[in-house]
């Protein structure tokens, strides 16, 4: 009779590959990942019946953490530049203090191992902040852009805001709160 699997043991595989696919990119080898664990490889495929199981479950975990940080103390009532500034905090300091996850996020977002069933799943979240991106566009100079370029933009500025916090920790405030006043001007925000 074959043992239960342990939710602990699938998240130390989980936290294992976090770790080892920031250092070695998506191609780690799961016998690294196993090891990272402390459990035999055979193990890790008793919870992930193939590495691209693995690496889908991996990307809606990491999804479900920056969800979890950009929610957290959500000031619900606020205007909408304030909502939109929070998430934008959330976001940039989620990934300056979890380095690890957001490089494994970078790496999955252009992986092909991902389905797009499951990019649809971890979207799913973030359908509230996308509302409010599309919102916060719909009067300004981008209006008739579609949402996903104001999150590509807010993307990249935010990759770019994280990259100065991390190399300049004297001046992350300043880095983080100016990369959002770029990213409001930018989608034409009142």
């Amino acid at each position: 009779m074959a043992r239960p699997r342990s939710e602990d043991k699938r998240n130390a595989i989980l936290a294992a590959a976090v770790k080892v696919m920031a250092e070695l990119g998506a191609g780690a080898p799961t016998s690294k990942i196993a090891r990272e664990a402390g459990i035999a490889e055979g193990t890790l495929f008793t919870y992930f019946a193939t590495k691209d199981e693995l690496l889908n479950q991996l990307y809606l975990e990491v999804k479900a953490t920056l969800h979890e940080a950009m929610m957290q103390g959500f000031p619900h009532g606020a205007s909408l530049r304030e909502r939109v500034r929070h998430v934008w905090h959330a976001y940039v300091h989620w990934g300056a203090l979890d380095v690890a996850r957001r490089r494994v996020m970078q790496q999955l977002s252009v992986s092909a191992a991902v389905l797009p069933a499951t990019r649809a799943k971890g979207a799913e979240a973030f359908c509230a902040v996308s509302e409010m991106i599309a919102e916060s566009v719909s009067n300004g100079m981008l209006r008739d852009q579609s949402p996903d370029f104001a999150g590509a933009i807010m993307s990249s500025l935010a990759d770019m805001t994280i990259d100065f916090m991390l190399a300049h920790p004297d001046r992350e405030e300043t880095y983080c709160e100016a990369g959002f006043v770029a990213f409001w001007n930018a989608i034409g925000g009142k």
